[in-house]
Order: C-alpha cells, then structure tokens, then sequence
C-alpha cells in the first residue's frame, strides 16, 4: 500500500510452505510475465542499475527486500516500509512480479560476482504478479 507518490510503500505478506526455520530471499523482479512460471519474471528490478543489497542498503536494487524467515511450521510474515519501492510514477512495481527464493539472501555479501546479481538465494520457489485490489 502506498497512500500518495509522496509516501513509502507498506508491504506486508504471508508466506506457507517454506523450509522450517529457514531464511529465504524476496525480491520483486522486472516482469509480470509468469507464463512459464517464475523462471520468465526475469531480473531483480534494478531500473538504476545499482548492484544487489538488502532493504536497508544504500546500494541496492529496487527490488531487494532482504529474507523472509519461516517458522517452525513454515509460515513467515513478512513487514516492510520502503521509500523505493513505489506503486506510482515511471518506477512502478504494478505489474511486475514478487519471487520467493529457495535459499537466504546473502544481501550482497556474499564476496562473489553472484551476490552483487542475485544474493545468492537459490532457485524461485513462489511468484505472484502485483496487481491492483479494491477497498478491503
């Protein structure tokens, strides 16, 4: 949710079926195109061509919102207050995709070409393409 072009975004999620007790990269990814399922959502967002961080990284690509940590049962919630993810403007996310990773991301850190890419988070386990809802 993102109540003006002049505000943050609030993005709140809930994963199931995740490994128990395990971290596991979210990002949104350049398209919205799921027709051969989460492998033709393409890259992280990175409309400024920044190297890979976490949410909380001065360099980082738009997209990167860090991990998701599932419980003993494999559910994770999931809370984040952005000030570059924006459902308004040309940088829209609207109508691109959210990816759950496999693995944790590394945020960067990694030491490795790899993680300035990707965070080294695996294999996409779940994607969903961002659209529009009504009043709740």
């Amino acid at each position: 949710e993102q109540k003006s072009a002049f505000e943050n975004t609030s993005i709140v999620g809930r994963f199931t079926g995740l490994t128990p007790g395990q971290k596991h990269g979210f990002h949104v990814h350049q398209y919205g195109n799921l027709i051969e399922g989460c492998k033709t959502a393409g890259p992280h967002y990175n409309p400024h061509g920044k190297t890979h961080g976490g949410p909380d990284s001065e360099i980082r690509h738009v997209g990167d919102m860090g991990n998701v940590v599932a419980n003993e049962e494999g559910i994770a919630l999931y809370e984040l207050e952005d000030h570059q993810i924006m459902i308004y403007g040309e940088h829209s996310v609207i109508g691109r995709s959210c990816v759950c990773h496999a693995g944790e991301d590394d945020l960067g850190q990694g030491n490795n070409e790899e993680s300035l890419k990707t965070g080294n988070a695996g294999g996409r386990q779940a994607c969903g393409v961002i659209g529009m809802s009504g009043p709740f």
